[in-house]
């Protein structure tokens, strides 16, 4: 007896999970537009308010009409110039110098924790300019990136990347603010509060004639009085963000730096990056005043690696000359003698010398010494 063929049975339906988590993202993604379009429509209403309602159609006087309109272009486009750049500058992630090779995850993986993993890391970091470290003492490692965390590198759930100098995942941009947009943020803070401090006060002698009925009762009496409520309610919050902000750079921190200072092998040091406030302006601004006030990139570095103020351990032990620590009788190295690059060495020449012969003589000894270079998993 002939058996015939059977049929073959329907595939397992093992995808339909992960085509749902797909829809899933994707949904989350096109959410986390929604602040970003809610600012744009508000920003789209407010140039018809003020250009036809209030210029166009309240205003009588020729002169007046000319110099709002004039004055309110430079500070629209400003804005939303800076807003762009903010939204759709890529934020930076670490170089390759600081991703683990792949025979050293595979080290890692495969070791239990203790010694082993310990190693691995120490022929990671033995080279790397990283200053700071986890509450335990132990390097900054990211298992879901697996690199080695450079300083003020942290990594941000909803972008689920480590992000060069992060401040904040910022929802009104849709973007991670660190080091490759955080001066496109200022600005977008401090031309966001000029618009609306402009268009204020400007439109304060209307909105109290409306108010008084000192003008006939108009289609535009709505938005002119709507639009002096909006522009002075977000003058308030703008002004007292941009002034944090102002008082996060003058000290040279982030926004997380401020909630958990950063550890540095010696002790907790809260002003750590902090070199003064001219030179703390020029690391994000840059060192061409031309520029300070414009959406283009000019920040100083390379957002992985940064000078830093070099505190001795040990009180009793002396100075260099040159403002580098001599060996200490508990550690043979406190500090990687060189940034990685020498992007960000300038701002440090007129009070600090790198001594050539230390950093020779202690390259070596990086990481190689010191039991606190233990592996310990941050996200």
């Amino acid at each position: 007896m002939r058996c015939g063929k059977m049929a073959a049975p329907p595939p397992p339906a093992a995808g339909a999970p992960d085509a749902w988590g797909g829809v899933r993202r994707r949904c989350q993604r096109l959410l986390y537009w929604v602040p970003v379009l809610f600012i744009s429509s508000i920003l789209c209403w407010s140039y018809y308010a003020y250009v036809t309602q209030l210029c166009l159609l309240t205003m009588t006087n020729i002169g007046e009409k000319v110099v709002c309109l004039v004055a309110y272009h430079i500070f629209f486009m400003l804005f939303v110039w800076s807003y762009w750049k903010t939204i759709f500058t890529l934020p930076m992630n670490p170089s390759k110098e600081f991703h683990l090779s792949y025979s050293d995850k595979e080290s890692l993986e495969r070791e239990p924790r203790g010694e082993s993993q310990q190693e691995v890391l120490r022929r990671a970091a033995k080279d790397l300019p990283i200053y700071t470290r986890t509450m335990s003492g132990a390097i900054r490692y990211c298992d879901r990136c697996h690199l080695v965390k450079p300083d003020r590198c942290h990594h941000c759930s909803v972008c689920d990347k480590c992000i060069l100098k992060m401040d904040h995942h910022c929802p009104w941009v849709n973007n991670c603010v660190g080091f490759s947009n955080y001066k496109f943020f200022l600005l977008f803070l401090a031309y966001s509060l000029l618009y609306c401090l402009f268009i204020a006060a400007t439109d304060l002698q209307y909105f109290i004639k409306f108010w008084t009925n000192g003008l006939p009762d108009t289609q535009a009496k709505f938005h002119i009085m709507f639009l002096f409520f909006a522009a002075a309610m977000f003058s308030v919050s703008l002004s007292s963000l941009f002034g944090y902000h102002c008082w996060l750079v003058s000290k040279n921190k982030s926004t997380l730096e401020v909630f958990r200072a950063p550890i540095f092998r010696h002790r907790t040091d809260k002003n750590g990056f902090s070199l003064g406030f001219s030179k703390n302006l020029r690391q994000v601004f840059g060192d061409e005043k031309k520029y300070w006030l414009l959406p283009v990139f000019s920040s100083l570095g390379d957002g992985c690696s940064f000078p830093t103020c070099l505190v001795n351990q040990d009180p009793e032990q002396a100075s260099t000359p040159g403002g580098l620590n001599s060996t200490s009788k508990n550690e043979n190295h406190l500090f990687p003698a060189k940034p990685l690059r020498d992007s960000q060495s300038h701002l440090l020449t007129d009070t600090q010398s790198w001594s050539e012969t230390t950093a020779k003589a202690e390259k070596g000894k990086v990481g190689m010494s010191n039991p606190a270079l233990t592996m310990e998993n941050e996200t």
